[in-house]
Parts: structure tokens; C-alpha cells; sequence
């Protein structure tokens, strides 16, 4: 039995139809198409070529696509809307089950899962990033040391500055904020503060980057369109 095609029936070109389900919210239908696209096509490729080349081509990709994920800029999309929304649940949204992650098969894939994943996860990202400071800052007890000592400077400064008026001296007080702010910065350079929040800054970065990359895309909880409460 042959069909007729129907003349009523409406053809969107894949790129016009991917951008209008990015518009709308819905990347994780392009994310779950994408990897069963490629899966699709490299099981194919497989059967007509030798297993050895199919194998390194495999692992070559897999070690490019890898790679690619530190050369994202993974805030790009990133709006002050998503670091005040509430932060998603850590233990059935943020971390999933193991279903809930894959390896990205290409670069454009990889891509909008960082970008899209840091969107939704900013928050929790954030939080993973203060505790790794406090670690590292546990780990170095004189940089701790040093930005306890830098925090109660700038509070008895500001004691000082209202106890003694020095508002209505503006030129006075300016002077002061100036010694004060290179007396902590010598005190956080000697304490090596800098190297705690450099290797809190590094494993989160890498943490959030390989996260982001691997999980795959949920469809996010959207208010409906067009309804008044």
C-alpha cells in the first residue's frame, strides 16, 4: 500500500525547527535527538568500515569532544534571573541517577548542555564553589588566618570611622580607606590567600565544566503561557 503525501501537511527544515525549540525552551528534545542521531550513525558507519578504525576514530572524537568543553564559555547565556531563582533540588534534580548522564557524542551537543545546565544549575554551582573555598581554607590555616584578620580590619575601621565623625573629613577618610586596603592586600598576599581561592576557583570550575557536560538535559518546570492567575 502506497500513501499520498497530504498537500496539507507543513515541512520545517531541521535547523528552523531546532531554533524555534531553543527559543522556546525545549533543548533537551534537540539533546535527546542528537544523541540518538550519532548513535544511529556511528553503529552504521561501524558495520561498513574495520572495527580497529572505528575504534580510534571513536576515541579520538571522544578525547576532542572532552577537550572542547574547557575552551566553553559556560556563562554566556547566563542571567541575573538564574542566580535569583531558587536553587534546584540536589539530590533528584542536580545529581540524578546514573541514567541521567551521558558522554556528549559532538562538540554542538557538549556546548548546549554547559551552557544550558549552568543556566538551571548556577545556584547549586555557587554553593559547590563557597565549600571548596572553606576547604581549601581548612587546609591552609594561615590563609584562614589572613582573611579573618583582613575581615576584622575593615570592621574596626568602620568603627573607628563612625565613633570618630570621620564623614564630615572626606579627604581624611579617603586616605585612610587607601592605607587600610594595601594593609590587606599585603596581608592576604603574605598569607597566600590567593592560592585558596585560585584551587577553589580551579576544582569547582573543572567540577561545574564536567557536570554540566555529562548531564544530560531535564525538561525544566515552566509557568504556562498565556494564563492570569
Amino acid at each position: 500500500m502506497v500513501f499520498t503525501s497530504n498537500p496539507l501537511s507543513l515541512s520545517v527544515p531541521d535547523p528552523f525547527f531546532e531554533s524555534w525549540l531553543r527559543e522556546n525552551g525545549y533543548p533537551e528534545i534537540i539533546d535527546q535527538h542528537t544523541s540518538t542521531a550519532i548513535t544511529t550513525s556511528t553503529t552504521t558507519t561501524t558495520d561498513a568500515s574495520s572495527i580497529t578504525n572505528g575504534f580510534f576514530i571513536s576515541l579520538f572524537s571522544r578525547i576532542f569532544t572532552l577537550l572542547s568543553l574547557f575552551t566553553i564559555n559556560p556563562f554566556s547565556k547566563l542571567t541575573n534571573d538564574d542566580l535569583a531563582a531558587q536553587t534546584p533540588p540536589w539530590t533528584t534534580i542536580f545529581i540524578g541517577s546514573s541514567d541521567s548522564y551521558s558522554f556528549p557524542l559532538s562538540v554542538s551537543q557538549a556546548r548546549m548542555r554547559v551552557q544550558e545546565n549552568v543556566k538551571r544549575y548556577a545556584r547549586n554551582y555557587a554553593t559547590l564553589f563557597v565549600l571548596f573555598f572553606a576547604c581549601s581554607l581548612y587546609q591552609m590555616p594561615l590563609a584562614l588566618v589572613g582573611l579573618i584578620s583582613c575581615l576584622a580590619l575593615w570592621d574596626v575601621f568602620k568603627f573607628c570611622s563612625e565613633r570618630w565623625g570621620l564623614d564630615r573629613y572626606p579627604i581624611i577618610r579617603e586616605c585612610l580607606i587607601r592605607v587600610a586596603q594595601c594593609v590587606a592586600a599585603v596581608i592576604l598576599i603574605c598569607s597566600n590567600v590567593q592560592m585558596a581561592l585560585f584551587y577553589a576557583l580551579g576544582v569547582s570550575y573543572a567540577g561545574m565544566i564536567l557536570h554540566a557536560g555529562f548531564r544530560k538535559l531535564v525538561r525544566a518546570k515552566q509557568t504556562p503561557r498565556g494564563r492570569s492567575k
